[in-house]
């Protein structure tokens, strides 16, 4: 990550229980997923603070895709494994799937305390998520997660919408 300048600088995020810093060079979808350019058209992908608190610890995760296989928005590509529940891992790329990030093998719980740096999840060539959008507009829909979770009784489960809702509101 770059070093901060006032430009550049995480932004602070807090609502209910849950407060983040969100860097800025990157891109956020609404499943909770983050995209940052490494090279042109090659993206590091992860999961934002927020997946990971809804996600709980994780102790192992596995991708079901392989080097140059084609990928697209939405589809499943692998799990993680929490202590309670097996997810999937959803793909936040249209093109072809290049790597997993190798030091979650040895210690997944990067994904939980860093999920902005070593704990990013995998490397995917092509066009990002056409609804990811930038950490300031992120925030709102953070906003509007957290209220409607507060509404609902909460989940903790993250599909290719978001976090589960009750049946009807992904």
């Amino acid at each position: 990550m770059p070093e901060c300048s006032p430009g550049n600088a995480p932004i602070a995020y807090r609502r209910s229980r849950f407060s983040t810093r969100l860097p800025v060079d990157r891109l956020y979808t609404p499943s909770h997923y983050w995209l940052l350019e490494v090279q042109p058209g090659l993206w590091r992908v992860g999961f934002t603070k927020f997946a990971t608190r809804m996600l709980g610890d994780l102790v192992e995760q596995r991708f079901d895709v392989s080097r140059g296989d084609p990928v697209s928005v939405g589809q499943a590509i692998g799990t993680v494994e929490g202590f309670k529940a097996l997810t999937d891992i959803y793909c936040a790329v249209d093109g072809f799937f290049e790597d997993t990030n190798p030091a979650l093998n040895d210690d997944p719980t990067l994904t939980d305390t860093d999920p902005y740096g070593a704990g990013w999840l995998y490397l995917a060539r092509g066009t990002p998520d056409a609804n990811a959008t930038d950490a300031r507009r992120y925030t709102q829909l953070l906003d509007l997660t957290i209220d409607r979770m507060q509404e609902t009784g909460g989940a903790n489960q993250l599909g290719p919408e978001g976090p589960a809702q009750t049946q009807g509101n992904a």
